[in-house]
């Protein structure tokens, strides 16, 4: 029986339908077979113990010079969906030696994160990758981890991007629809032609077998992909004559004929996908016991028997229910063996529909313009926003933006020249290009082969939540462990002076850990070992460095690609102007920049706001909801959550369940939490001495810093310099420094509204706007878009990528003027 799983967007989740589908009415209770279920149980245990994670990273730009500041807005997927339990994203930009030349540590949130990199004036020119993962992406192919290729200029030299050397070579590979080429089975071939720096090549030739006949005519249609039919014979051997545009020409051999195995071929329709396969010989019974199976991140969508006997060999896939994405279908004998294998991509209007509209737009100097953002009314959503001058940053004609990158070239191996292409549009002649990169690139996110034989990946990086302490403790001078000992921990924050306590029992081994930390900077680490037995008087504690604070040259699977052209005339002026703001900036940083005015007539704060503006910022300050001052109030409380369940209305919380743990409950749903405004858990808060609080926010729904606001959000605290009850003893205790997450750098937006100072320089900013974190009124379903122009833009490229909280991305780009 054959059976059809579909992504659900309201659940989240992968659900069997009511329904059942037949490939005919012959097959509609057919029993599977043991090694049918093998197949489909085998994948549905490694999509459990292996979920697939992706990042995408916005950038404002394509392209920098030494000296400006690099803006990215981070967004995580888990199994295609916003992952929420992602904490920890690590961002490398590395030169053409694979040196790192600088990384960021990154807090996510909500599935989402967002941070910069500042380029030094001395910044080396030239190309390089900025790549960006998270620890469980390392325990896989390196190859799917995110990389972006990225030119740096030196804004003092007149250079441009380097030129692409001259053809002198290239090279042409065939590609069998299924895998091979079956004798006496008519099928298709598709083929790329590329140069010898991989990129697309033009060129045309002929087929021709032993004999110098000619079979088949080729010829590029598309970035130097084509198409052509053959119906091999058996003992045959085929060979291309091939030249390229540039009159240079080539010999290739195609694969072998194979005299036995299963022809696949696959027609992409709107609402569903059809099959054929076409054994070698129909006589023979290994063909009339076989199964078909389609899946699509790492689930089986799809799952059909096939009989050569009873001339069931081809049949549809419904596309309905699925989303947009790679489907992989795969034939399998009785022996678990894949026979062939073909990728399909389903294309549908699934996209996060994102509109612009009340533009009102001013080029003159100076001068404010706005915009709104339309987002659908059925779901939360998060927006990053660029807005840039259109004349100095010009694009990248290689472009890969949010759609592309999460739902094709994250998914295969290889370059595909121009992905966002094969999103701008539904057009027949855009879908069969699409199809052509399916039969061209690998798929190789995992091997049948290997899980079916349970060779499974070797986790060397667990899934990390929150940042780790971890080290081992020993006595006797350091040759025993200290078995189940203790060690103590007083954690200072130099930035804020706020403190935390910890304590930790060590293994049989020494081995000690405290995870789930959150903090940005830098923290002192004050720790003390003890001995439970007293047997030893020296104990000593040594700290594992984590594999991001190590080493400073990677390996990178991508060859770097220079895909950059601009006009020297372009280049010229975007240098002139990048130098001119760099002494503006300096300039800048010589004065004191006032970002609001104070109105001494203003009523004087309450004690409970002068606490909270002191701890909360942004979109925690501004939220709406209640406001707890406990730097004042003595809380009589034992945890964070008792005091609060006597003074929010309608906060249930149940400390008590075994089996399930703490909990939460408000107005329909729990809380997201967060602790110093970093995202943290129930178990993180419940470990926390009230003592140590000096202020909590509970905001009301819907809170936007990040998906699983609905319910609302509880924003904690801990005290701070000159609000701690009592200064900390740390006498008898070591020290030790630990890194954390970087801290986010605030985008510089003038108000010409208001008078400073300041404003006398020049305004020579090239990107006018970034925001990475747009809020959307949840009444209108529209976000707001306010900037003010520099002395000189005239044209403004905008371009809004996002993501829903149902998974559903959303890229839009338009040219104001």
């Amino acid at each position: 029986m054959q059976s059809v799983f579909y992504k659900n967007k309201k659940r989240l989740k992968w659900l069997l339908p009511a329904c059942l589908l037949g490939v005919t009415s012959a097959l509609a209770f057919y029993p599977a077979d043991e090694w049918q279920d093998k197949i489909t149980q085998a994948l549905e245990q490694y999509s459990k113990r292996f979920p697939q994670e992706k990042v995408y990273l916005h950038l404002d730009k394509d392209y920098y010079a030494a000296g400006e500041t690099m803006w990215f807005k981070a967004y995580v997927l888990l199994q295609g969906q916003p992952s929420l339990s992602a904490t920890n994203l690590y961002i490398e930009l590395v030169d053409k030696a694979g040196t790192v030349v600088n990384k960021k540590l990154i807090s996510v949130g909500g599935a989402t994160g967002a941070g910069a990199i500042e380029l030094p004036d001395n910044q080396k020119p030239g190309q390089y990758q900025l790549r960006a993962y998270t620890a469980w992406m390392l325990n896989f192919d390196a190859e799917y981890l995110f990389y972006k290729n990225i030119e740096i200029f030196d804004p003092s030299k007149q250079i441009g991007p380097a030129q692409k050397p001259a053809t002198t070579d290239f090279a042409v590979n065939f590609f069998p629809e299924g895998g091979n080429l079956i004798a006496g089975v008519a099928g298709r071939v598709a083929f790329k032609a590329i140069d010898q720096q991989g990129y697309p090549q033009e060129a045309n030739g002929i087929i021709q077998n032993l004999k110098g006949e000619t079979v088949a005519q080729v010829k590029t249609s598309r970035d130097g992909m084509g198409m052509f039919e053959l119906t091999p014979a058996a003992g045959e051997t085929y060979k291309a004559l091939m030249q390229t545009s540039k009159g240079l020409q080539k010999t290739v051999l195609l694969p072998v004929v194979k005299t036995s195995g299963i022809g696949l071929k696959v027609f992409n329709k709107s609402t569903r996908i059809f099959y054929q396969t076409s054994p070698a010989t129909k006589d023979d019974p290994m063909y009339n016991n076989l199964m078909i199976v389609a899946q699509m991140q790492q689930h089986i969508v799809y799952k059909a028997k096939l009989n050569a006997a009873e001339g069931q060999m081809s049949g549809f896939i419904p596309t309905k229910e699925l989303p947009s994405g790679i489907l992989q279908l795969t034939v399998f004998n009785s022996d678990g063996l894949p026979l062939a294998e073909r990728l399909a991509f389903v294309r549908k209007n699934d996209f996060l529909s994102l509109g612009l509209q009340n533009l009102a737009i001013n080029t003159q100097p100076r001068q404010k313009n706005t915009l709104e953002i339309k987002i659908p009314d059925t779901m939360l959503t998060s927006l990053s926003v660029s807005i840039v001058d259109a004349d100095q940053i010009v694009k990248d004609q290689d472009e890969n933006n949010i759609l592309s990158n999460l739902l094709l070239t994250s998914d295969l191996k290889g370059y595909i020249s121009n992905p966002s292409q094969y999103f701008k549009d539904a057009d027949p002649t855009t879908l069969s290009g699409l199809d052509l990169v399916m039969m061209t690139n690998g798929w190789r996110r995992f091997s049948w082969e290997k899980i079916l034989h349970n060779y499974m990946p070797d986790i060397k990086y667990p899934y990390e939540q929150g940042l780790l302490l971890k080290g081992i403790a020993t006595t006797n001078k350091g040759v025993a462990p200290l078995s189940n000992g203790k060690v103590d921990f007083i954690l200072k924050q130099p930035i804020d002076t706020s403190t935390a306590f910890s304590s930790v029992t060590t293994n049989d081994k020494g081995e000690f850990a405290v995870d789930r930390l959150q903090f940005v900077d830098t923290i002192n680490v004050f720790y003390r070992a003890n001995d439970p037995n007293k047997a030893w008087k020296d104990v000593s504690v040594k700290f594992e460095p984590h594999f991001f604070e190590a080493g400073n040259n990677v390996t990178l699977p991508y060859p770097f690609r220079n895909t950059l052209e601009i006009e020297n005339k372009v280049l010229s002026s975007y240098l002139s102007t990048v130098s001119e703001n760099t002494a503006v900036t300096k300039s800048m940083a010589n004065k004191p920049i006032f970002l609001k005015e104070i109105n001494v007539r203003e009523k004087r704060l309450s004690k409970t706001e002068s606490v909270e503006a002191r701890y909360a910022s942004g979109m925690f300050h501004a939220g709406d909801g209640y406001s707890f001052d406990l730097t004042r109030d003595e809380a009589g409380s034992l945890s964070i959550f008792q005091y609060l369940q006597s003074k929010v209305p309608g906060l249930t919380v149940n400390l008590s369940d075994p089996t399930t743990g703490p909990s939460l409950q408000w107005r329909g749903g729990p809380p997201v939490l967060f602790l110093n405004e970093m995202p943290t858990n129930i178990s993180m808060l419940t470990n926390i001495n009230i003592g140590d609080v000096a202020f909590i926010k509970v905001l009301r729904p819907t809170f936007v810093g990040g998906f699983g606001g609905s319910s609302g959000a509880i924003a904690v605290y801990t005290r701070k310099g000159g609000d701690s009850k009592n200064d900390v003893d740390t006498r008898g205790f070591e020290k030790y420094r630990k890194g954390g997450y970087n801290i986010v750098k605030e985008f510089y937006a003038p108000d010409y509204t208001v008078r400073k100072e300041i404003h006398i320089l020049q305004d020579k900013r090239l990107t006018l706007y970034w925001n990475p974190n747009l809020v959307a009124d949840s009444l209108t379903h529209t976000a707001k878009v306010s900037f003010y122009n520099n002395d000189f833009t005239r044209r403004f490229r905008i371009v809004v990528e996002g993501m829903g909280e149902d998974g559903s991305l959303g890229h839009t780009e338009q040219l104001l003027q």
